[in-house]
């Protein structure tokens, strides 16, 4: 399966996006999640979805970030608001568990004013 994260962008913080990850290849059976990498620092688990729609978040994004799937269209979306500084990263979506697909590129997000 290859994944093809799109919809990153320059805002200014409080700003909003919607990320995309749309997958060449089924993926309705798995546990679905989003990651980031900020320069200089380890990739880690943003957000996640189970294959019933149940979510989890990372402390520093509850109530900001809303991670969805469409499994007719085998995508994962991540939306994003009140975006701030610290959420400057390169954004990836994967499998939560087990081994992952191929990376893919990932997509840029850069808040800054």
């Amino acid at each position: 399966v290859q994944l093809q994260a799109s919809g990153g962008g320059s805002v200014q913080p409080g700003g909003s996006l919607r990320l995309s990850c749309v997958a060449s290849g089924i993926i309705s059976g798995n546990v679905m999640a989003w990651y980031s990498q900020a320069p200089g620092k380890q990739r880690e688990l943003v957000a996640s979805i189970s294959t019933s729609g149940s979510t989890d978040y990372t402390n520093s994004v509850k109530g900001r970030f809303t991670i969805s799937r469409d499994n007719a269209k085998n995508t994962v979306y991540l939306q994003m608001a009140s975006l701030k500084p610290e959420d400057t990263a390169v954004y990836y979506c994967n499998k939560r568990w087990g081994q992952k697909f191929s990376w893919g590129q990932g997509t840029q997000v850069t808040v800054s004013s």
